[in-house]
């Protein structure tokens, strides 16, 4: 078996590993990265897009932030629609200037591993059977097999950074985890599409027939969702009936600017809330989707994993430099706090702008009430754009 030794174990590759791995480098912290899927898989996972600042910082300060820079698409609002009636929300004139990037999760990762290889890190893909051992002491292990070889990495601290099915959060005992969940009764058929925008800004629209989301990539490249069952087959629903179904979602004023393209990619998102408590045990750390899964509504999750690695980067770094265990100690609670803030604003995004064929007319009724509020309120705007934009960290 094949011996290796870093101060910090990352499992996972997604933007959460990376973003650590790149931020801990600058730091002087060396890490190493176990991915268990080959590297054409993990830069063609389809994920979010809309960038909070405080992300936009975090790539900037990691090394990674040009492209997005040059490519990212500025939003400085978004609209809402019911039925015909479309409403402006300006996040800059109610948050005092603040606002989102449109730039792909994807091309995130892909700059990511761009620069973990560009400057020799360790990332170690097509990793099999890897194990997290010894987390209750000061060594704690990685275990893997590649190319048919056993491999170990000893390392100070581990970071599981793999995601809601992933290893690391099953590693720490099932007694000592409180779990909270909610699972939506639909989901989210979304299509890729060679297509321009609908509109300048994203379109969120609460429609008698069920939620749509109006969002892009590019110029030349849209991403766009309906409400579904969660069962949804996508292969059931053709190009064109998706494109019939977007259409008739939009404020009748707006159906005229729908373009259709040639769709890409389709796939059925399922709708959950999931949070993680606690977020540590002994010498491993989650992050990201390992510990919270946020419905994609409010664009918290991507925005999520990047304040993680935002707390967890500050206290592994001020462990080195001080030998201070206070960042460690307290890292669960100040990611917790975010956490459950975004967790309710994407629930109340949820609420607000979707159909449930499990509630009754109330309460259908007071969902309607509530959003109806908002688009006439000031100070429920600037509540909504507030959180959009992404809380401070």
């Amino acid at each position: 078996m094949s011996v290796t030794h870093t101060q910090v174990g990352i499992v996972g590759s997604g933007p959460a590993g990376l973003l650590l791995a790149q931020l801990l480098d600058k730091a002087g912290v060396s890490s190493i990265i176990l991915e268990r899927k080959d590297r054409a898989y993990v830069e063609g996972r389809i994920r979010a897009g809309v960038l909070e600042q405080g992300t936009v910082d975090l790539l900037n300060e990691a090394g990674v932030g040009e492209r997005c820079a040059r490519e990212g698409m500025v939003h400085k609002g978004c609209y809402i629609s019911i039925e015909d009636e479309r409403f402006e929300i300006n996040f800059e004139e109610l948050t005092g200037g603040k606002h989102v990037v449109v730039y792909g999760q994807t091309e995130v990762t892909k700059d990511l591993i761009n620069a973990r290889l560009a400057s020799g890190g360790d990332l170690r893909f097509d990793c099999d059977n890897v194990a997290i051992h010894d987390i209750e002491t000061d060594k704690p292990r990685l275990t893997y097999q590649k190319d048919g070889a056993a491999h170990e990495v000893q390392c100070d601290f581990i970071a599981g950074c793999d995601g809601f099915h992933g290893i690391a959060r099953q590693t720490i005992p099932a007694d000592l985890l409180k779990i909270y969940e909610r699972v939506y009764p639909f989901g989210w058929l979304g299509i890729l599409a060679e297509a321009p925008p609908v509109a300048d800004e994203l379109i969120y629209a609460r429609h008698t027939r069920g939620f749509a989301l109006y969002s892009m990539r590019s110029t030349k490249v849209v991403r766009h969702y309906i409400q579904c069952l969660p069962d949804t087959d996508p292969d059931d629903w053709s190009d064109d009936r998706i494109w019939d179904e977007l259409r008739l979602r939009l404020p009748q004023a707006d159906q005229d600017k729908l373009v259709t393209g040639r769709v890409f990619e389709k796939s059925v998102t399922p709708m959950r809330s999931f949070v993680c408590e606690k977020m540590r045990h002994g010498r491993l750390f989650l992050a990201g989707d390992a510990a919270h899964i946020v419905p994609p509504t409010g664009a918290k999750g991507l925005n999520l994993a990047a304040s993680d690695i935002y707390y967890l980067r500050n206290a592994i770094v001020s462990y080195y430099k001080t030998k201070s265990q206070d960042g460690l100690d307290t890292y669960s609670d100040k990611a917790l706090a975010r956490i459950w803030k975004a967790q309710r604003f994407s629930w109340w995004m949820t609420s607000m702008l979707h159909n449930f064929s499990t509630s009754d007319d109330f309460d259908a009724r007071v969902r309607g009430a509530e959003l109806a509020y908002i688009l006439s309120s000031r100070a429920g705007q600037t509540s909504l754009a507030e959180n959009y934009v992404g809380l401070p960290f």
